[in-house]
């Protein structure tokens, strides 16, 4: 095996990032789970805690709270009680039927998922867990048998594993749960930052916090100096903190890639297949106007 360098690692770790995260997403936006939740008899927060939190098994709504961080308790809790009353189990397996229909119509080349999800999968069993609570749920699930949906499985994996990583980070940073979302919905003001976000109207609706909650946390990252005066964009320190974040978020996920021979070319695999994710107008951002 190959023992990168900590910033060749950190840097494949984005390039991982970058380059999967697509595939992960389909379980949140996918022509399917509208219908599909509906027909379960669930609304779609309790639909998307439960299916995300489901491996975290019968435990009590804070924890999944703890982990998921920037959303309020106020939504989780009586998501997961409904999650649970419906059945978790119920809740996860509706999930990955739409998962892995949508995934099955938009890659119709079962050899090369085949291929990406051998290559994946031994990666993604050996994410980190310690201090990783949710990363370690999900990896003692076990692995599906439809070769597409393996695949959501190992991006998942990863997902979750820099997920709970950047988590970390974030407390470090000093940020609360409100201030961390609000902070990240924020513009950069470089144009030429790659940054994913997901709006403010779907962040704090989906995440279940108050018009007062949101423009209040403004405000507080306004006046530590963290954003411009009008509130909308990151200050120079704003700047700073944020590519703190995103550079420790790395570095907490390079282990994953430091002993991976030809991860390089290994991701640049997965491009086509995850092209042909987002060319079928999947996501909001990627369908065609009209």
């Amino acid at each position: 095996m190959t023992d990168l360098s900590s910033d060749a690692a950190s840097r494949l770790a984005r390039t991982a990032y970058e380059t999967l995260e697509p595939l992960h997403l389909v379980a949140y936006f996918n022509p399917y789970l509208r219908d599909e939740q509906r027909a379960l008899g669930v609304r779609s927060s309790a639909m998307y805690v439960g299916a995300r939190g489901g491996p975290l098994g019968e435990c009590h709504e804070s924890v999944v709270t703890a982990t998921f961080f920037n959303f309020s308790a106020e939504t989780v809790g009586p998501a997961w009680q409904a999650a649970r009353e419906r059945g978790l189990g119920a809740v996860m397996a509706t999930r990955e039927k739409t998962v892995a229909r949508t995934l099955h119509e938009a890659i119709s080349d079962d050899q090369a998922v085949q291929a990406l999800v051998d290559a994946l999968q031994p990666i993604a069993e050996a994410v980190p867990t310690a201090g990783r609570p949710l990363a370690a749920a999900w990896v003692a699930q076990p692995w599906p048998d439809d070769p597409h949906l393996r695949l959501w499985h190992a991006t998942t994996l990863l997902r979750e594993s820099r997920g709970d990583g950047h988590i970390a980070v974030l407390v470090e940073s000093g940020l609360t749960p409100l201030e961390a979302l609000v902070f990240h919905e924020s513009a950069h003001p470089d144009p030429r930052a790659r940054k994913s976000t997901l709006g403010r109207q779907m962040s704090q609706a989906s995440r279940g916090w108050s018009d007062e909650q949101w423009d209040a946390t403004v405000a507080q990252l306004r006046d530590r100096g963290l954003l411009t005066a009008d509130g909308s964009t990151y200050s120079p320190d704003g700047v700073a903190l944020y590519d703190r974040i995103e550079a420790a978020t790395d570095v907490a996920s390079a282990q994953v890639w430091r002993e991976v021979p030809g991860a390089a070319n290994l991701l640049a695999s997965a491009r086509p297949l995850v092209k042909q994710v987002i060319d079928a107008g999947i996501f909001p951002w990627s369908r065609k106007q009209s």
